[in-house]
């Protein structure tokens, strides 16, 4: 059964761009719920002790889908981010991110408008695809890993624009909270995601 992974840093440590009662409810409690409700969902199946990554790339019922989708992503957000994160990514991922977009500063134009024109709730995604990286955004806990959706491959930096994400802090703003976001992603850990085969 899968557990609720723990935050690799402290609930207040991403102040000022995210605060820590937000943290705390969309870790302690949305993504708790996610994982929970997922368990139950896989409980007696033939998915019970599959990876997540095998349970989303395959035929699921509505209630995995959501759940399994909810915990993956969740999962991957709080890595993807740092105390110590903002700034560029370097190495391949850098070179990737020129040759594809034309400029790190091209890329973050076409992530961040993934993000806020997303309607309603649901994900931006920087996806590692098999004609290389791509921009995409998903509706609810759908993810790059699903079999049906637009843009499928390997999910690299994903931003959670659900209102419980930035509501407490940023209210409708959702561009100011994207723009906040830049500030602690952890380009060390994108960078592994995309150099892992």
């Amino acid at each position: 059964m899968f557990e609720l992974p723990k935050l690799p840093y402290k609930h207040d440590e991403l102040e000022s761009f995210i605060d820590s009662h937000t943290m705390e409810l969309h870790h302690g409690k949305h993504h708790a719920g996610y994982t929970a409700k997922l368990n139950t969902a896989i409980e007696g199946t033939d998915l019970e002790g599959r990876k997540i990554e095998e349970i989303l790339s395959g035929n699921m019922t509505p209630a995995i889908r959501n759940n399994g989708g909810g915990f993956y992503n969740h999962d991957l957000f709080w890595k993807i981010m740092s105390p110590s994160g903002g700034g560029e990514p370097t190495g391949e991922l850098a070179e990737k991110i020129s040759e594809t977009f034309g400029s790190f500063e091209k890329f973050k134009e076409e992530f961040s408008n993934a993000a806020a024109t997303q309607f309603g709730s649901g994900w931006a995604w920087l996806v590692k695809t098999s004609d290389g990286l791509q921009v995409s955004s998903t509706l609810n806990q759908d993810n790059p890993l699903m079999s049906d959706v637009k843009v499928q491959g390997k999910p690299l930096l994903g931003l959670d624009v659900w209102e419980h994400a930035y509501y407490l802090s940023y209210q409708n703003k959702r561009p100011d909270y994207i723009t906040a976001f830049w500030n602690v992603v952890n380009w060390e850990e994108v960078s592994k995601r995309y150099e892992d085969k």
